[in-house]
């Protein structure tokens, strides 16, 4: 999930596009549980050079201890789960498919889904 949510932190800096994309979601709790605030990060993004200096900022700002939690917590998160799963749906259609469960089940289907038509 963070190298998601770095590329939306990319794409609010001058020049970028984040459409529809923000940090609210799983990139939010994501940050919350390694304890990164949403503004460090992107100002870290817009001083790196590479995803590695973002990488080594991250290593020596955040919770490294978390990450387990992170991984486990966020990878099991369902779409029923969340607040408002009638408006996920509505937002990702890939999500009506039985076999899409978890919100990063809905976001490797919907990203297959847009991108393999460029491929």
């Amino acid at each position: 999930m963070m190298p998601r949510t770095i590329d939306k932190l990319r794409a609010t800096l001058p020049g970028g596009d984040a459409g529809q994309y923000k940090i609210a979601g799983l990139s939010e709790r994501l940050l919350e549980l390694i304890g990164v605030t949403e503004d460090d990060l992107r100002k870290a993004v817009a001083e790196a050079q590479t995803d590695e200096d973002v990488a080594v900022w991250l290593r020596s700002h955040a919770q490294t201890s978390k990450y387990a939690e992170a991984n486990e917590r966020l990878s099991k998160r369902k779409i029923d789960d969340t607040k408002d799963p009638a408006a996920i749906r509505k937002k990702y259609p890939v999500a009506e498919r039985p076999e899409i469960v978890t919100l990063f089940d809905m976001l490797d289907a919907d990203d297959n889904e847009a991108f393999s038509k460029h491929a």
